[in-house]
């Protein structure tokens, strides 16, 4: 099942992490690029919220930010 947030609650979502998980949003970039190597992003945010102990909704928005900013490094 693929979450996909508006824009409005994606950067509520990312705002409320660090104080939600006690990690700011690089070190959860460090966790996602240091784990498996999913090919989908429903993949990674499945394993991100089963090993981490995070909603789906967290784990997504994470995800999907982390595209988002490894895409814009790209360009």
């Amino acid at each position: 099942m693929s979450l996909n947030h508006s824009p409005e609650t994606h950067s509520k979502l990312i705002a409320r992490i660090p104080q939600v998980t006690g990690r700011d949003i690089p070190e959860w970039f460090t966790t996602i690029e240091d784990g498996p190597s999913f090919t989908r992003c429903e993949e990674r945010s499945t394993w991100l919220a089963e090993e981490h102990n995070l909603s789906h909704g967290y784990a997504a928005a994470l995800v999907r930010e982390h595209e988002r900013t490894r895409r814009a490094r790209h360009y």
